[in-house]
C-alpha cells in the first residue's frame, strides 16, 4: 500500500469527521476510502476508529497514530518545499482560527491569498476564544491577547482601539455626542459580553473615563452589533479591526475623537513546530502582513470617520 497516501487520508478523515466528506473531496468512492483505512489498520495491526451510526471517534491507537501521521505529513511537506516542489505553489488545507470581530475584515481579503496559491485551501474556524490549538487542530489563529501557552509562537502584528461609531442616518436624526457623558442621552447598542458590557471606557489605561450607557438593542454577537450600527439603530462600540472598512467607506463615522480609545494588541499565533509546512507558512505570513497593514493604516488615518458637522451640509 501507499503508506503516505494512507496517512494523509487518515488525517483528513479525522479533520473532516467522516469518510464520505473525504471521498467527495478526493473524488473517490466511499468504499475506496474505507478500504485505504482498512489497509492502514492491517499494516499496523490496530483498530483506528470506533464507528457508530451517529459519530466517528478515534481509538487510543488511532489517537497515537494521528500524532505520528501529522509529523510525517508536515516533514514531507517541508521536504517537498525545500526541493522546490511546493515552494512557489503551496498546496493543502490550513485551519485558521479567527475571532468574530475579524470576519468582516478577513473574509473579503481571503480571495487574494487563494488566487495567489491555487492549490491552497483554508478552513476558517470562527470563535471569540480558542482553547488548545493542537486539540482544535488549528494551524494558525488571530487573537486579541497573547496566549499563556509558551509552546506557541506569538507574533505581535498590530494595535487597535475600541471606538464609538454611528451611521450617517443615526447622526442626521440625533446628532453626535461631544463628550463620553453625552452618550447617556443617546441610544447605544450593547455588545453583551459580561457584567461590564454597559460601561464604556475612553482615554489612556491609567486614567480612563467610564460611562454607563443604555439603549434599545443588546446582542452577544459583534456581527449583530455592527449590522445594527450600519442600520442606524444607535451608537456602537467596536474594534477598529472590525470597523476599519466601514469607516473608510463612510458607512460609519468615528465619534469622540478627542478621547483616545482603549488599545489592545493583535497577535498571529501558531504551534511551535520544527517542520512548518509551506502551506501554513504562506498563510501565517499573509495574515501577519494584512493585519500589520491595517494597523498602520488605522494609526496613520485615525481622522477617518471623526465627527465633523460638514458631512451634514
Amino acid at each position: 500500500m501507499d503508506l503516505l497516501a494512507g496517512l494523509r487520508t487518515f488525517a483528513r478523515i479525522v479533520e473532516a469527521g467522516s469518510f464520505s466528506a473525504v471521498a467527495r473531496e478526493t473524488g473517490s468512492s466511499h468504499s475506496a476510502v474505507t478500504r485505504m483505512v482498512g489497509q492502514l489498520e492491517d499494516h499496523f495491526g490496530v483498530r483506528l476508529f470506533q464507528r457508530s451510526t451517529r459519530r466517528l471517534s478515534l481509538t487510543e491507537d488511532g489517537q497515537d497514530l494521528l500524532g505520528y501521521a501529522r509529523n510525517v505529513l508536515d516533514m514531507t511537506a517541508e521536504m517537498e518545499g525545500a526541493l522546490g516542489r511546493q515552494r512557489s505553489s503551496p498546496t493543502g488545507l490550513v485551519r485558521v482560527g479567527a475571532p468574530v470581530v475579524a470576519t468582516p475584515w478577513l473574509v473579503p481579503r481571503l480571495p487574494e491569498l487563494l488566487k495567489r496559491y491555487p492549490g491552497l485551501m483554508v478552513d476558517l474556524v470562527i470563535a471569540d476564544q480558542f482553547g488548545n490549538m493542537i486539540n482544535e487542530r488549528l494551524d494558525v489563529a488571530i487573537v486579541g491577547q497573547q496566549p499563556p501557552d509558551t509552546s506557541l509562537i506569538s507574533r505581535a502584528v498590530g494595535s487597535f482601539g475600541r471606538i464609538a461609531v454611528a451611521s450617517p442616518a443615526y447622526l442626521e436624526r440625533h446628532g453626535a455626542p461631544a463628550t463620553p457623558e453625552e452618550l447617556k442621552q443617546h441610544a447605544c447598542i450593547i455588545h453583551d459580553i459580561g457584567p461590564d458590557s454597559t460601561r464604556w471606557r475612553f482615554g489612556p489605561g491609567d486614567k480612563p473615563i467610564e460611562v454607563e450607557v443604555s439603549g434599545p438593542l443588546r446582542a452577544n454577537s459583534s456581527t449583530v452589533v455592527q449590522s445594527a450600527a450600519l442600520a442606524g439603530v444607535g451608537i456602537a462600540r467596536m474594534s477598529e479591526l472590525q470597523a476599519a472598512d466601514d469607516l473608510r467607506a463612510s458607512r460609519l463615522y468615528r465619534l469622540l475623537p478627542d478621547y483616545p480609545p482603549e488599545q489592545y494588541q493583535v497577535y498571529v499565533v501558531y504551534p511551535s513546530r520544527r517542520h512548518l509546512p509551506p502551506r501554513a507558512r504562506v498563510v501565517i505570513d499573509f495574515l501577519a502582513d494584512q493585519v500589520r497593514q491595517l494597523s498602520m493604516r488605522v494609526e496613520n488615518d485615525r481622522s477617518w470617520g471623526e465627527d465633523d458637522s460638514s458631512w451634514l451640509v
